[in-house]
């Protein structure tokens, strides 16, 4: 019984998703969660079953009335994942273009947010947090801080920095 009510519902969506104010009631529900790029509610879209050309009219809706702004996008996340997160340029700019945003607005919101926080900063703090007061004089733990920052997306100068830097330190 349930499984045929799901049924009828997601077929029903599909079909009223063909219509743009369909369309665009959907659109607004996925967007009513957290911002997304156009990509993101594009694919959406097309995954509710709407045409190309409804999907196409539905971002231009949405663009019109600043509900979807890449740009803006891009700084929000890149600032939420630097400072929030703890993630490096490098695994920002990744997140950023699997997101759909275009490389130059990319390349930009780097360079703003990057001078609103430090990169080894950053990346200090992340070892701190992470290692606490522990030395990182051994091999293995050295290993270890080194495939977090990597994970994380900082770049290789700057962990060879601090991880020089806190080997002489300690």
């Amino acid at each position: 019984m349930e499984f045929g009510s799901t049924l009828k519902r997601s077929h029903a969506s599909a079909a009223a998703a063909q219509s743009p104010e369909a369309a665009l009631q959907l659109a607004l529900r996925y967007l009513s969660y957290r911002p997304r790029s156009e990509l993101e509610v594009k694919k959406y879209l097309g995954q509710k079953g709407c045409e190309p050309q409804v999907s196409d009219t539905v971002i231009a809706k949405l663009r019109s009335l600043n509900y979807i702004d890449d740009v803006s996008f891009a700084q929000i996340w890149a600032r939420s994942r630097l400072e929030s997160r703890g993630y490096g340029p490098r695994r920002v700019e990744q997140e950023l273009r699997i997101k759909g945003i275009a490389a130059n607005v990319i390349k930009e919101t780097l360079r703003q947010s990057l001078q609103q926080t430090s990169e080894p900063e950053s990346a200090r703090k992340l070892l701190t947090k992470r290692f606490g007061g522990a030395s990182l004089q051994d091999a293995k733990s050295q290993r270890r801080a080194v495939a977090l920052l990597l994970r994380r997306g900082f770049s290789s100068k700057v962990i060879f920095d601090l991880l020089k830097y806190r080997i002489e330190e300690d």
